[in-house]
């Protein structure tokens, strides 16, 4: 055999955190068409087609503004309700539409996978790459309201925390690429989880200051909210576009840790099942 013999593939024991940043690399043009795939399929044959980025979050906050602000009469922390709701309702997308396209991996993939071999963590990178698409379009509806406030009242005071926002939504994928790609990897055994997943995510909004303010909360139920790894981000935004809110790096800390943690934990029961799941789906 020729010693100058190049190979393309070197198959060798994958370790417990396996991350082979350099393969995936390799791999960025299949990334690029599982993206495509991603977002041209999610709304094929509709006669709205990619409008719908737009209508779902703008019907949302009517719906947040009429019911929590009008009639339940919740504080917003003096932030007209329109934009109080479209900050938590965006960025919340962002968040939620991830972990829910991310919790399926093996399951709706398992065809795939059994047929040719590429890095499985392609899979759950494109679909978070491709919900940042929908999360840009949506932003440009969030600005459009948020400047008419910033420019024609006085409620919105920007300030410098907004250069913790681009961190605040790379935190939010990957809290959402370790919980998502843990429940893919028990989805494998457990086939329950998926549809625990999308009444879960609902909850868990609920359990967030998406349509509270986080100085509505008692102050012996605030360790609750803390440890919820999306809570606290979520009220530095609102702190950020319009200066109203609390700031605390201790709860940053403990988020940003949390964050971290489930990556480790997903990384390590995704690399465990991949190795065997085409025998149990």
């Amino acid at each position: 055999m020729d010693n100058d013999e190049k190979w393309d593939l070197i198959i060798k024991p994958a370790g417990s955190l396996n991350f082979n940043l350099k393969e995936l690399l390799h791999y960025k043009f299949l990334m690029y068409l599982f993206v495509k795939r991603d977002f041209v399929t999610y709304y094929k044959q509709t006669i709205l087609g990619p409008l719908w980025y737009i209508i779902q979050p703008l019907l949302t906050t009517l719906v947040f503004t009429v019911i929590f602000g009008n009639i339940a009469k919740i504080p917003t922390d003096g932030i007209p309700t329109t934009v109080f709701y479209l900050i938590g309702i965006t960025f919340w997308g962002l968040f939620s539409e991830s972990m829910s396209s991310t919790s399926n991996i093996f399951v709706t993939n398992a065809q795939i996978f059994g047929k040719v071999y590429f890095p499985r963590l392609t899979v759950p990178i494109a679909r978070i790459t491709s919900n940042y698409i929908k999360f840009f379009i949506q932003l440009v509806l969030f600005f459009g309201f948020y400047f008419y406030f910033l420019f024609f009242t006085q409620y919105m005071k920007p300030n410098l925390y907004l250069l913790f926002v681009p961190l605040i939504c790379i935190q939010f994928s990957i809290i959402a690429f370790g919980i998502g790609i843990i429940i893919s990897s028990l989805t494998t055994k457990y086939r329950d989880l998926q549809f625990v997943v999308t009444f879960g995510v609902q909850l868990w909004m609920y359990a967030t200051p998406v349509i509270y303010p986080l100085s509505n909360i008692p102050s012996k139920w605030l360790w609750v909210f803390i440890i919820n790894p999306i809570a606290y981000p979520m009220e530095l935004l609102k702190y950020a576009f319009t200066g109203q809110g609390i700031v605390n790096f201790t709860y940053l800390g403990i988020s940003f840790g949390t964050s971290i943690l489930l990556l480790i934990v997903g990384l390590f029961n995704f690399n465990k099942v991949e190795k065997d799941f085409m025998d149990r789906v």
